[in-house]
């Protein structure tokens, strides 16, 4: 059905009178009765007796009129709610990232964003797979790489860097390596080189595994690497940024790190002006201004 012709139906039905209608939509009487009579034909109906006082409903106009007086008073609230947005933070937001840093750094805080915006409803996302923004398999991206999609506003959030850490527990019972190559004297947990991973990772990875190390725990993704550190189980190549949140972590060969790995924001263009998008946006660089001042105080200690 034409929306265009439903649009002058719902006015004429609601005026009772052609003249009346075209006054509203600013068309002329005969435009209006042009349409009806269009809508009338491609739905093989009457839709309105006439007479000489105005026009009255037919069953089949009836029918039609509430149907139109259903979506009226959805688009009116659809509109009402895109106004109030301007001031408000409320409905769904896909978030996409990766498994690590979904699961370890930012579902973690979404108590917090909660608290702000009782009203948001996050959709997160976790998976290797880049998603496309500009065809909305997701409204905002965490990614650690520049994304190369193109109509994208990108925000470089904070750098990271893959190092080793073990257990407090695993060191007590377990000779901390002192050189790169008393790697090979304990069990390496760590991403497999076919998993998806940055690059700065994987380099540090192919390094360490020049030195003949005999025995490996290899998980597709930094959560799993994490549950193998925390649980004893031997010595993990992590990203730095989980210290905060795990202080019995312990850094070992503190002299050995992968390169900056950048993680950026992203979220298509068409989004700038949602305040869903600001709002996420805003909580996840105080965040990360808020664990830079930590993790700058604990070098300090």
């Amino acid at each position: 059905m034409d929306w265009d012709k439903l649009r002058i139906f719902h006015a004429v039905a609601d005026a009772g009178s052609l003249t009346h209608a075209g006054d509203t939509l600013h068309l002329s009487q005969s435009a209006v009765s042009r349409q009806i009579r269009a809508l009338e034909e491609s739905l093989n109906t009457t839709l309105f007796h006439r007479h000489a006082r105005g026009l009255i409903l037919t069953e089949q106009g009836e029918l039609l009129f509430d149907a139109t007086k259903s979506m009226n008073k959805r688009l009116e609230a659809a509109s009402a709610r895109i106004r109030d947005s301007e001031e408000e933070v409320f409905g769904e937001l896909r978030v996409t990232t990766t498994t690590g840093f979904g699961t370890l750094w930012l579902a973690p805080r979404l108590p917090k964003l909660y608290e702000l915006y009782p009203d948001l409803k996050i959709d997160l996302m976790l998976e290797e797979r880049v998603l496309d923004l500009p065809m909305r398999e997701a409204d905002v991206a965490i990614r650690m790489k520049e994304p190369s999609q193109a109509d994208l506003i990108r925000k470089r959030l904070m750098s990271v860097r893959m190092r080793l850490y073990a257990s407090k527990t695993y060191l007590e019972t377990n000779k901390a390596p002192v050189e790169i190559s008393d790697i090979s004297d304990h069990r390496l947990i760590c991403q497999s080189l076919n998993s998806i991973q940055v690059a700065a990772g994987a380099t540090l990875l192919q390094h360490l595994m020049t030195y003949d190390i005999p025995n490996t725990f290899t998980v597709n993704n930094y959560f799993g690497v994490l549950q193998g550190v925390i649980n004893n189980i031997g010595i993990g190549v992590l990203p730095d940024y989980l210290t905060e949140d795990f202080p019995d972590l312990v850094r070992v060969l503190p002299d050995l790190e992968s390169g900056e790995v950048p993680v950026f924001l992203a979220y298509p263009e068409e989004l700038r002006q949602s305040k869903r998008i600001s709002a996420f946006r805003d909580f996840v660089q105080d965040e990360i201004f808020t664990h830079r001042r930590k993790m700058r105080e604990a070098v300090e200690i």
